[in-house]
């Protein structure tokens, strides 16, 4: 376990394996943890870095205004604390977000990137778009974390065979700053980068659940908009998929990572 400031900010993060670096970002309200299924397997073959946002885990949550610009910077402060070279970048929903905001604004920083369950942008375009984030929003700021974390819980992992990763779910929910959850959830809605995909021309890898809250088809339409970038759906998997769906979800990112290596050489 490693820590580092950023504008006054104390930054958790932690290392794992030798190699070429390979950080993981998880989404909102969750933490480093989430990677758990994923760290003894990636850490074979690179080093990797996995982050608590801030507001999140055991990063502090300070009492300003977040934005997911902001989560980059602490994300390019990082980079610059550890003198990363260009890493691969894996970002799991609102850690989506954050790597493409990376992968827009430091190409250079960016050697793939891997989006999970994310898009490049959170637009409130309709009446029906506006009710369903406030109606979010209002039960988020109404229920205890506690219970929003059992109610995604039942969600996310409805299968009986699941039930560990149901527990799992509602005690590291209850665990979150409410106010750090609010601020980081009002972060997401508005941002978006979709009109300078065509700055990312890395290697992209995007991978959709079959069950994701968006469905595949709005994955197909951005990654279309990218210069490098296929997507691969992964079957019976929802929104938590390196938790529900580990074993696939780490081959497929491992093959991904390998091509993108062997192709780098060749050049």
């Amino acid at each position: 376990m490693a820590w580092f400031e950023h504008e006054g900010c104390s930054l958790h993060y932690e290392e794992y394996g030798h190699g070429n670096p390979l950080i993981l970002i998880h989404g909102l309200g969750s933490s480093s943890q989430d990677w758990e299924l994923q760290v003894p397997v990636l850490a074979r073959h690179y080093r990797l870095i996995v982050v608590d946002v801030r507001g999140h885990g055991r990063s502090d949550s300070p009492r300003e205004r977040y934005s997911i610009q902001g989560f980059t910077f602490d994300l390019i402060a990082l980079i610059d604390h550890m003198g990363l070279p260009a890493a691969h970048v894996v970002g799991l929903s609102m850690g989506g977000m954050i790597a493409f905001q990376l992968a827009v604004d430091e190409p250079t920083r960016v050697k793939s990137l891997c989006i999970v369950n994310s898009a490049p942008e959170v637009k409130v375009r309709s009446a029906g778009d506006y009710w369903q984030w406030a109606k979010r929003r209002t039960l988020a700021r109404v229920l205890s974390l506690s219970t929003i974390g059992k109610a995604l819980g039942e969600r996310l992992f409805p299968k009986p065979a699941q039930a560990d990763l149901r527990r799992k779910m509602a005690e590291r929910w209850a665990k979150n700053d409410k106010r750090a959850y609010l601020a980081s959830f009002d972060a997401i809605v508005g941002w978006g980068v979709q009109e300078q995909l065509s700055k990312i021309t890395c290697p992209t890898l995007v991978i959709s659940a079959d069950h994701d809250y968006t469905p595949v088809a709005q994955k197909e339409i951005y990654v279309k908009l990218l210069p490098d970038a296929r997507l691969v759906v992964i079957e019976d998997s929802r929104h938590a998929t390196p938790l529900d769906q580990p074993e696939v979800f780490n081959a497929t990112l491992l093959d991904f990572l390998k091509t993108v290596e062997t192709t780098t050489q060749d050049h």
